[in-house]
């Protein structure tokens, strides 16, 4: 009796239930979008980089407020001391014509630049994570719906194998049903390498060198707000504003270089001592150079020239927008329609279809190529529905590259 209870007790401590908490596997909480998103902005290196050029600009525009530095001289003249002569004299440059301020205005212009060069770095990684993310839900989809097209492979192939037992079929159908089930089972493996890869490129845009072990979760399905909503506020765009100040800048640029025709005068303040007389004398000048040949005028020309091609360059940029964003939300709205013909017809039609001729085969009433029929018309289906989920996801990524932030926030 007593060896009975030692036996028990052996059995219920290596059960695991005297230790319930060792025994439970760890859960994992699934990666959200918007955790994904916020992973990136805090550690991509391409936006650190764009960081660090806004603080390079914060440096040009403390340089360029600065003033000129004096000039200190002093000047010998003689080498005995009857009649030597030494002369101390300060030059201060003075900027005429504006040159600071508009010096000033171009360098505050380039800071906004590279800010609005961070905001649509950071609009494409946004969108760059968003496509991401949508194509490890798309591959873990795939590598489902290969799992399942898998199972029904096999149990094809034992159906078969039990027909041809009994004498029901050739074993030439047990052949088809083992190559389908050998080909189910590439299929298989191929998805579950994509998705190792999707899940590596999503987290490679936060710098993480292994493939993404966390979950992920499929967010809410949205509507997409009305086009014309959306190209109403192309103008907030990062790209449109980033275009928008370039031509600010070189319009800056421009009244620099005009500024720039206009010559610094130096003011010097000095004194002159005869060493041999031991008499100083003051030293009261002015110095301005004359613009005879060189006038700026191929700076100002190359400046008027860069003014026209930014406004030429923010016309074709809010032009690309508008066709991005045109052809964007149509791709969605069209894999949108493909979806729900496909969930609510095509699908279950094939999938209900592939039963019952499995059953039918099973009881006798079908050969196998009408199985392999079956297998096929699904696999097509399911293809076009994975394509169809994988187009709008990408479209979906595409409209908030181009549409402004604070719209395509439902698209999350």
């Amino acid at each position: 009796m007593r060896s009975r209870y030692l036996v028990l007790g052996a059995t219920f401590l290596l059960s695991g239930a005297w230790f319930p908490a060792c025994a439970a596997a760890p859960v994992v909480p699934p990666l959200t979008l918007g955790q994904a998103i916020e992973l990136a902005l805090s550690s991509n290196p391409s936006l650190r980089v764009a960081g660090h050029s806004a603080a390079i600009a914060d440096g040009a525009r403390l340089q360029a407020g600065l003033l000129p530095n004096p000039e200190l001289s002093v000047l010998r003249e003689g080498v005995q001391r009857a009649g030597r002569t030494q002369t101390v004299q300060i030059s201060q440059p003075l900027e005429l014509g504006g040159k600071r301020a508009a010096r000033v205005r171009v360098a505050e212009l380039d800071q906004t630049l590279a800010t609005d060069t961070l905001r649509v770095t950071a609009a494409g990684l946004r969108a760059d994570v968003t496509a991401a993310y949508f194509e490890v839900l798309t591959a873990q989809e795939r590598a489902t719906l290969a799992q399942g097209a898998l199972e029904l492979a096999n149990k094809a192939r034992s159906a078969a194998s039990r027909r041809v037992a009994a004498g029901k079929i050739s074993p030439v159908d047990e052949s088809r049903s083992t190559v389908a089930a050998a080909g189910a089972q590439l299929e298989l493996a191929t998805a579950q390498a994509e998705l190792a890869g999707a899940r590596r490129r999503l987290a490679a845009l936060w710098g993480g060198s292994l493939p993404l072990e966390q979950p992920l979760i499929l967010p809410e399905p949205t509507s997409l707000p009305p086009l014309a909503t959306l190209r109403a506020g192309l103008e907030s765009t990062p790209q449109l504003q980033r275009a928008a100040s370039q031509v600010a800048r070189e319009a800056a640029q421009v009244r620099l270089e005009q500024a720039q025709r206009m010559p610094d005068m130096a003011v010097i303040v000095g004194s002159k001592k005869d060493t041999e007389l031991g008499r100083s004398q003051a030293l009261l000048g002015l110095s301005i150079p004359l613009p005879l040949f060189n006038r700026q005028q191929g700076n100002l020309l190359s400046a008027l020239r860069r003014a026209e091609q930014a406004k030429a360059e923010l016309a074709v940029t809010r032009l690309e927008l508008e066709q991005g964003l045109a052809d964007a939300y149509q791709r969605a709205e069209l894999a949108q329609l493909q979806l729900d013909t496909i969930r609510t017809g095509m699908l279950p039609a094939a999938k209900s279809a592939l039963d019952a001729t499995v059953t039918g085969f099973e009881l006798g009433k079908f050969n196998f190529l009408d199985v392999l029929d079956a297998q096929r018309t699904l696999s097509q289906v399911r293809t076009q529905y994975l394509n169809a989920m994988s187009e709008r996801y990408r479209a979906l990524a595409d409209v908030q590259r181009y549409a402004a932030p604070d719209q395509t926030e439902s698209t999350k």
